[in-house]
């Protein structure tokens, strides 16, 4: 199959040992074949970038300014304005590299990884590192990484929907020389070979990479999947939506003011001209900006905590989750698990003295049940407990061999593998599972199984994850259709524990305070659940279990799960009620998960969280965000920096609408007062690039307010921009434009000339931006605080607008070109009492309570 991929047996060589590639080798074919990766979306290029910014209201009044003053022969004021447009140009331009890079950065962590075998050992790497000739290890729950040959397996099946529209798995058969067929396609049963993005829902296995990248099956449709773009966030929807409202606004004062000068004066130019700047002082346009920044780094930050942002919709919904679905082990605990107790029959049911020869016993039965080569943290600890009691785990099944084995299955909670001894004879069977499971398949008498399950409820009142364990023998020469056709033999229990995490607790009660509750659903015993629940910090006093569940309609689990905080011995399938469940009370749902059947709860909840360590591909592609460190307060830091971005915004917000009251004011005065036009659009076109990296970097680098985990969750349908955000800024902007108004007439009357009014009115409104940050940095803190609380960006920020305002009533040509002049003592000091005027004005109606916090920024 496909003589372009797979080249004069190549395979034959080193490969065929089982070692997989060297590594030198494996990189020598990337570096010749490329990398493992599917066809990307082309790049938008300059031109196109540009297009799109030119379309930009701020930009095109920029332009049109520009041109009117070329129109009039004023070549300095249009040159100067056309080279704010560019620059507006070059830093789309640069953004757009900018964020690329980002996404390229994104798509490598949230790309699958995949496990292979190079040099003789096993490694996780990126799904983009694998190299034609790799040996993969193929796992249930992970998707394939590449199109390749099955060479080992046991019980494999694959969903191939991705490729053939068909839900129903496949099954695999390998062929051990690793020839892939002639003519091979998706969807037939029986063949040898994983496709690439196909889901192992069934079985392990090792196969051998023939196609990577374009060439295999899925890369011939890579095209189209690289084309789809995903549904804006909301607060992306609402901005545009704020921004057009301001917009229709702008236009419609400007026009009328274009008319009412131009009537008036007759010089239509200046009309033009001053609808222009009217235009802009109106126009809120650093919405988008921020928006856009705020969200890249919010990732950024999110990232620092080891969480993985794969919507960006997710950093929204964060601050506004009120219910947080954990699973417990590997999450709220370490997934390190050892065993601490074992008993045998004997102990349990005749109250006999521990027995060294017994616990060896059932060591190696537990070892004769797990995988050879174990990866499940439980499996691990009975190989542990093998070592340490039995002689050691490589010997517990001594000569015999592994002819068959029994998996997990929801109507019975128990694994069996089966063993051929050598010289023949019967088939010994071994099995591990739910002591109910095992209890079951001794067939237990009621009193027997009576004292299992109060030895069992003891060891899981001591936070035990509780194993049974059980030995039986099968003379036939037919394999068992079902472990229950076993006659088993009880040998006893295990008691393993998982240690919690440091910091859980801490976690929880963080999450307790910020009003948003934590309900763990495990798999786990009843009374482990609840005694690591206690531990947690997790109310634990009520516990619903998967039985339970199974016997509730919709309507009543939404009544019980607003009483219980702990489920226990659930299946992943039930997950995905639980979250509808919750959904129904009008909660916001975070679900933690890393399984297969894990992903339609994922998908459903409002916020998908994957396990990023043991995580399976299908879980990380449902989720919205993946933990790399599958550590439980990592969420919580999530929440916090989700509440943080959101308050930011918040502020931002404020500052934007209150900024653009006085210079709007300036812009209007004139026409509504007839005295002379003080900001022109090369004025404005100069704050903006003062107000865009202000509300865009220095709101965005603001620290967390002191209640931000002591406030309930905010309303999902509570808008960012409101009435009460709105007045609250418009408030801010009309005693800023008093102030601003008051510095200009004190100047005026002083006999000052329109050059230097001009310069006090400007620098009155770079003193007033100063105050109005100052003001919205804070609603928690003192100003003394608000002033002092470290912010780097404001640090760099500041002192350039300063050293920028003296450079250009300084410097000649500078000066010259913005119509300024010098100023003296006088005017400098109204220019800076406008500032503190508007900064102690505004901070006395906060203490007064007049001027209170809006909604949009704490809850």
């Amino acid at each position: 199959m496909r003589g372009d991929v797979q080249k004069e047996g190549e395979f034959l060589s080193d490969e065929m040992s089982l070692k997989g590639l060297s590594e030198a080798e494996a990189q020598r074919r990337l570096a010749a074949e490329g990398f493992n990766d599917l066809p990307r979306r082309q790049k938008r290029d300059l031109l196109r970038v540009a297009a799109d910014v030119m379309r930009e209201p701020m930009l095109l009044l920029l332009i049109a300014g520009g041109l009117i003053y070329l129109a009039i022969g004023d070549l300095t004021e249009a040159l100067m304005l056309l080279a704010f447009a560019n620059f507006s140009v070059l830093v789309s331009v640069v953004q757009e590299s900018r964020t690329e890079r980002v996404l390229d950065a994104l798509r490598d962590l949230a790309s699958p990884r995949a496990l292979v075998i190079r040099d003789g050992v096993r490694r996780r790497i990126p799904g983009r590192e694998v190299a034609r000739g790799d040996l993969v290890v193929l796992v249930e729950g992970d998707r394939v990484p590449a199109d390749c040959v099955i060479i080992e397996g046991h019980d494999l099946a694959a969903d191939e929907s991705l490729l053939t529209g068909e839900a129903v798995p496949v099954a695999k058969r390998p062929d051990p020389a690793g020839r892939a067929p002639e003519g091979a396609r998706p969807g037939g049963d029986g063949q040898p070979i994983a496709y690439s993005g196909a889901l192992m829902v069934r079985g392990t296995g090792l196969a051998r990479v023939f196609a990577t990248g374009a060439a295999t099956e899925i890369g011939r449709i890579g095209g189209a999947l690289s084309t789809l773009k995903e549904e804006p966030p909301r607060l992306q929807v609402e901005m545009r939506r704020v921004v057009r409202f301001f917009g229709v606004i702008a236009l419609a004062v400007s026009g009328a003011a274009v008319v009412l000068y131009g009537a008036a004066g007759g010089d239509w130019t200046g009309a033009m001209l001053q609808g222009v700047a009217l235009g802009m002082a109106m126009l809120p346009e650093e919405f988008p900006v921020v928006l856009t920044v705020f969200l890249a780094m919010g990732a950024w930050r999110i990232s620092k905590a080891r969480v993985l942002t794969r919507r960006a919709a997710a950093i929204e919904s964060l601050g506004a989750a009120s219910v947080l679905c954990t699973d417990k082990t590997g999450t709220l605990t370490e997934n390190r698990m050892r065993v601490r107790k074992v008993m045998s029959r004997a102990e349990i049911m005749d109250g006999a003295h521990a027995d060294a020869d017994a616990h060896a016993g059932i060591a190696t039965i537990g070892v004769m049940a797990s995988a050879r080569t174990p990866v499940d943290p439980m499996e691990k600890a009975f190989h542990a407990l093998a070592d340490a009691v039995a002689g050691g785990a490589a010997s517990a099944a001594g000569d015999a061999a592994q002819v068959h084995a029994f998996g997990l299955s929801p109507d019975l909670l128990a694994v069996a593998n089966v063993w051929r001894a050598p010289n023949g004879g019967a088939l010994r069977v071994a099995a591990k599972g739910a002591p109910e499971a095992i209890a079951e398949l001794c067939r237990l008498d009621g009193a027997a199984r009576a004292q299992v399950e109060d030895a069992a409820n003891g060891m899981a009142a001591g936070g035990m994850r509780v194993i049974g364990v059980a030995s039986g023998e099968w003379r036939s020469d037919a394999l068992p259709a079902s472990p229950r056709d076993v006659a088993f033999e009880f040998l006893g229990l295990v008691g393993l524990a998982d240690p919690l995490r440091a910091g859980v607790r801490a976690a929880v009660e963080e999450c307790r305070a910020a009003g948003v509750r934590v309900v763990m659903v495990t798999g786990d015993f009843p009374a482990t659940a609840a005694a690591i629940a206690k531990e947690a910090g997790i109310d634990g006093g009520r516990v619903i279990t998967g039985e339970d569940l199974s016997r509730l309609d919709d309507a009543a689990l939404a009544d019980h799960v607003k009483a219980a905080d702990v489920f226990a011995r659930i299946m992943p399938e039930q997950k995905l009620r639980l979250v509808n469940a919750l959904k129904a009370r009008g909660e916001i749902v975070a679900m933690t998960g890393d399984g297969v059947n894990d992903a339609p709860a994922l998908k459903a909840a409002h916020i998908g969280v994957a396990m990023g360590g043991r995580g399976s591909d299908v879980a990380r592609e449902a989720s919205s965000i993946v933990l790399l460190d599958d550590d439980f307060s990592a969420i919580v830091k999530a929440i916090r920096l989700g509440r943080t971005i959101y308050d930011n915004l918040g502020k931002a917000a404020a500052f934007i609408i209150a900024v653009h009251v006085p210079i709007a004011a300036l812009a209007i005065a004139p026409l509504l007062t007839g005295t002379p036009i003080l900001l022109g659009p090369v004025h404005i076109a100069l704050l903006e690039m003062v107000i865009d990296p202000v509300c865009a970097l220095v709101f965005e680098a603001e620290t967390a307010e002191k209640d931000v985990m002591r406030r309930p969750p905010r309303s999902p349908e509570k808008t960012l921009v409101d009435a009460p955000l709105a007045f609250f800024s418009l408030v801010q902007g009309a005693v800023a434009s008093l102030l601003v108004a008051g510095a200009v007439i004190c100047a005026s009357l002083q006999g000052a000339s329109e050059a230097t009014v001009r310069t006090t009115a400007f620098m009155a409104l770079l003193s007033a931006i100063v105050a109005l940050v100052l003001v919205n940095r804070s609603f928690s803190s003192s100003i003394i605080r608000a002033i002092t609380r470290p912010n780097r960006p404001m640090a760099v920020i500041f002192p350039l607008v300063a050293l920028a305002a003296v450079l250009a009533i300084t410097i000649e040509p500078l000066r010259t070109l913005f119509r300024f002049s010098t100023i003296g003592l006088s005017e400098a000091t109204l220019a800076g009492l406008s500032g503190l005027g508007t900064l102690l004005v505004l901070e006395g109606l906060k203490l007064a309570g007049a001027l209170r916090r809006p909604r949009a920024m704490h809850a």
